[in-house]
């Protein structure tokens, strides 16, 4: 029997599982690094030469084929101690797997084990770090032009079932969760929230639950000790990313709409569920068999728990430009047409049509990378509703060459 020796990582780095956006200064083009887990709060601005250098850092490639293949893309040597100083560099900002990362993950999953909550990572960034200004900015939400209009939905006063609500930036996509809150505003408001968000930065499972509270500018957003037991019970390695809760912010930014429209009137609990698959994933036998044995079982916990719940699929659709892997920035005749099929791939999710919703995705091929495909598959697997309704849809703009990030929010009765 052979063994194979250990490549060593000075001379193989591996790259972590980063994100990437590419800027502009002047004339000249960059790529902007950083780390969507959190481990590293460090950003890394690399030249384009420099960025072609770091995508060969798959722990397959030494130093010195990379600089093989340097000079037979730029024609240019590559300097041995420039290389070494850009892997020292990575290295110092945890941006390479090795002994320094692993350190940092056990010290960052210590820290959040022992803590009793989990603290609002985007308050001050994403929105509003003071309590009182955050109420001022949430009613700005639902009082601005784009906001929702004033006249009572035809749902009020019904139980509510689901809602789908964006993760974008609250800055600039307040008012659309606002379409959505409105809904819940006027329903009858159960008193157990499902919030299932996108993973952004991935999962090695395809859920991760967490039984920590949740802490917002607004107090403290108590979780569903009851229901999370009988989770753990039955799927245990659902909680062993729980520590990916800790940077991920699509959970965050629904909690504020929730204590200022449910809170004032009621307590209330919520169960946090992240989740990363994607619909080709499902295609796979394997993975949809995966994923429904996980939603079967919440479904069943549900009901045997008895109290009325609301699911929010907390996600967004498309995402269009160079920063998601396009060639080009997007058009808007190219984004027009996104839009079209956005509305025509939420068909399925307004009657309630799981496996539809995710065969359209596949027909695409998912080129135009569905982000909240997980959380939304999920809603449609644990409501009992009669209809769903596209309220709102939007987008933003997420960097200088117009990459694009679309959204939307519905409601379920």
């Amino acid at each position: 029997m052979t063994t194979t020796a250990a490549k060593d990582p000075a001379q193989y780095p591996a790259l972590r599982n980063l994100q990437f956006s590419p800027i502009k200064e002047g004339e000249e083009q960059y790529i902007v690094l950083w780390d969507p887990t959190g481990l590293s709060k460090e950003r890394l601005v690399l030249p384009l030469n420099y960025f072609f250098i770091i995508q060969h850092f798959d722990g397959e490639h030494s130093l010195q084929q990379v600089g093989a293949l340097y000079l037979k893309r730029f024609g240019e040597f590559l300097m041995p101690d420039k290389v070494q100083q850009l892997v020292a560099d990575l290295d110092q900002k945890l941006f390479l797997e090795g002994e320094r990362a692993e350190e940092a993950r056990r010290q960052q999953s210590a820290r959040y084990r022992e803590s009793p909550l989990r603290p609002a990572a985007f308050a001050g960034r994403s929105y509003e770090a003071d309590g009182a200004k955050l109420k001022k900015q949430i009613d700005g939400f639902f009082t601005s032009k784009e906001g929702p209009d004033f006249k009572p939905s035809e749902n009020a006063g019904k139980p509510i079932k689901g809602l789908v609500a964006p993760t974008y930036d609250l800055k600039q996509a307040g008012p659309v969760y606002a379409w959505a809150y409105k809904q819940l505003q006027e329903a009858v408001q159960p008193d157990v929230y499902i919030v299932i968000g996108t993973a952004y930065a991935g999962l090695g499972n395809l859920f991760a639950v967490t039984d920590k509270d949740f802490e917002t500018p607004l107090g403290v957003v108590k979780a569903d000790r009851p229901l999370l037991e009988k989770i753990r019970e039955r799927f245990p390695i659902a909680f062993e990313e729980d520590l990916c809760h800790q940077a991920e912010h699509a959970i965050e930014f629904q909690l504020p709409f929730l204590q200022d429209i449910v809170g004032g009137k009621k307590h209330f609990t919520i169960v946090p569920v992240l989740c990363s698959f994607s619909a080709l994933s499902v295609s796979e036998p394997a993975v949809l068999q995966q994923v429904v044995a996980f939603l079967d079982g919440l479904l069943e916990i549900l009901k045997a728990d008895g109290r009325s719940y609301c699911v929010i699929a907390a996600g967004e659709l498309a995402h269009l430009g160079m920063r998601y892997g396009d060639k080009e920035p997007p058009t808007d005749f190219s984004f027009h047409r996104s839009m079209q099929h956005d509305l025509e791939m939420l068909k399925p999710v307004e009657e309630l049509k799981a496996d539809e919703f995710a065969n359209y995705i596949i027909k695409e091929q998912d080129q135009r990378r569905i982000s909240g495909f997980a959380p939304i598959f999920s809603l449609l697997r644990l409501i009992e509703a009669e209809k769903g309704e596209v309220l709102r849809y939007d987008r933003g703009i997420t960097d200088q060459y117009n990459s694009t990030v679309t959204f939307a929010s519905m409601a379920f009765f």
